[in-house]
């Protein structure tokens, strides 16, 4: 974060709404002294909550992004993305689904892709899954899911599959990080994604009539591989 941007976006945006940075303070629970030391460069004196809880006062939030070497980094999330996609679709076929990674649509004007579009020829079920390496913003999430979904069957009649039924997996990492996000806003994924990993497999193998869940895929192999080694060594 730049903390020079940082103030100078908060200060834009109180201007905006004609408050004094007192009026700020008062609305997030913090001082006229705290508003002004943050709107003149010295936001990284405070911590991510206090910051977050000044954008929301003011109707907006914050978003943070890791650099690391030009857009290396964003290579590595994309290995880790592609890595998940492969894991999933192999499972699929080997339980006969028909699989495409990144299946691209324009209809009605929206246009998108859906990370895996899986269809069961034997039972007509339909199934459109959401990857994410990382467990990313819930509601921005869940409302991508949900539109992919409603296009999915139209999606499906384009390729020739004659739909029963449309489901929908949200398919993370099974590492801490990722389990301790969803466990942080269950009640809101519950009621949106019910189903969990050893259900939504069961699923999968026999599919009978439509679901929603996430799946929690293991580690990669290399993954894998290298804390085997280490724990044969220590």
């Amino acid at each position: 974060m730049d903390p020079v941007r940082f103030g100078l976006s908060v200060r834009a945006l109180r201007r905006h709404r004609r408050w004094t940075q007192q009026e700020l303070g008062d609305k997030c629970g913090l001082t006229q002294g705290a508003i002004s030391k943050i709107e003149r460069g010295l936001a990284d004196h405070f911590t991510v909550q206090v910051l977050a809880r000044v954008v929301a006062a003011l109707g907006a939030r914050i978003y943070f992004r890791v650099l690391w070497q030009g857009e290396a980094l964003d290579r590595l999330l994309d290995a880790d993305h592609a890595a998940i996609v492969e894991r999933v679709a192999k499972y699929l076929q080997a339980r006969g689904w028909e699989v495409v990674p990144e299946a691209t649509f324009s209809i009605y004007g929206e246009r998108g892709s859906i990370d895996i579009l899986a269809f069961h020829p034997a039972t007509g079920a339909l199934l459109v899954i959401e990857v994410k390496s990382v467990v990313p913003d819930v509601q921005a999430t869940l409302a991508g899911i949900d539109r992919k979904a409603r296009l999915a069957e139209d999606v499906a009649r384009d390729r020739g599959w004659r739909v029963t039924s449309v489901s929908r997996w949200l398919v993370v990492p099974g590492d801490k990080t990722a389990r301790r996000r969803i466990a942080r806003h269950e009640a809101t994924f519950r009621a949106a994604l019910p189903g969990r990993t050893v259900e939504m497999r069961r699923w999968c193998s026999d599919p009978s009539g439509p679901v929603a869940g996430i799946v929690f895929v293991s580690p990669s192999t290399q993954e894998t591989r290298r804390h085997r080694v280490s724990a044969k060594r220590g």
